[in-house]
């Protein structure tokens, strides 16, 4: 089923009540509700000293594909037999209601397409002109993990492909201990480095770049400043991804 078709049809067929939210939001693919901007003063920090404010990561929709049942995916190394550049993730939660110190203890769900725009758990056709295919008893690209002392969570998996019309993306929703909904957002990737895969790497080239900037996306162009991740490495070396998410908890 395309993604441009999703929301007219697909939505009711599903049945999820996880991606209710999406009703309506087409034109932009994230949820109605207005993205959190809470500010407060950081006046703690994790093996350094800084100081200054931090603002609540933007609220974004789950999207049309999101993780069915995320409590049985608690794992570190989601890559589940895909292949592409190896990535690893590096994402730091902190709390805007706590001096924007690290929280520990929350829940963290990822989850983002192949090398070539497939998401696992669902019947898909990415852009691009590849075929449709039934993912729907396969749960790659997809996993838990609970931030540590210093509010970290790392995954193992590979460089995101893309599909028309989205920015390169990964999705993650955070929850507190207790497994109430913190926050529902994406994570953007710096141009250079996805050009840079996308024209060098075998599993990537032969589909390309990205049609999409970050800046035209549906998604990041009112929201980037919160956003975009920064990615270290290389194709033959494999890269790191590092992110912190603000969330009011």
């Amino acid at each position: 089923m395309e993604r441009k078709h999703f929301l007219k049809s697909g939505l009711a067929a599903l049945g999820l009540a996880a991606i209710a939210p999406l009703a309506g939001s087409c034109g932009k693919d994230h949820d109605t509700t207005a993205a959190t901007t809470t500010t407060t003063t950081d006046s703690t920090s994790t093996g350094s000293s800084s100081s200054g404010s931090c603002t609540a990561t933007s609220s974004e929709t789950a999207g049309p594909y999101p993780t069915i049942t995320p409590s049985s995916y608690v794992r570190s190394n989601i890559v589940d037999g895909q292949s592409g550049v190896p990535l690893t993730i590096k994402i730091t939660i902190k709390n805007t209601n706590n001096s924007c110190a690290a929280l520990s203890g929350a829940l963290v769900d990822i989850w983002h397409c192949t090398a070539v725009g497939y998401y696992s758990e669902y019947t898909d056709t990415p852009g691009g002109g590849y075929a449709t295919v039934d993912y729907t008893a396969s749960h790659f690209l997809r996993g838990r993990q609970t931030t540590d002392s210093n509010g970290l969570v790392t995954f193992t998996s590979i460089f995101p492909g893309w599909y028309s019309p989205r920015a390169p993306h990964i999705h993650a929703h955070i929850y507190n201990s207790a497994g109430t909904s913190l926050l529902v957002t994406q994570i953007a990737f710096p141009t250079d480095v996805c050009n840079t895969v996308y024209t060098t790497a075998t599993d990537y080239k032969a589909h390309g770049t990205q049609d999409t900037a970050n800046t035209a996306d549906m998604v990041f162009s009112d929201s980037l400043t919160t956003e975009l991740s920064t990615v270290t490495g290389s194709v033959s070396a494999g890269y790191v991804l590092t992110h912190t998410i603000y969330v009011s908890a």
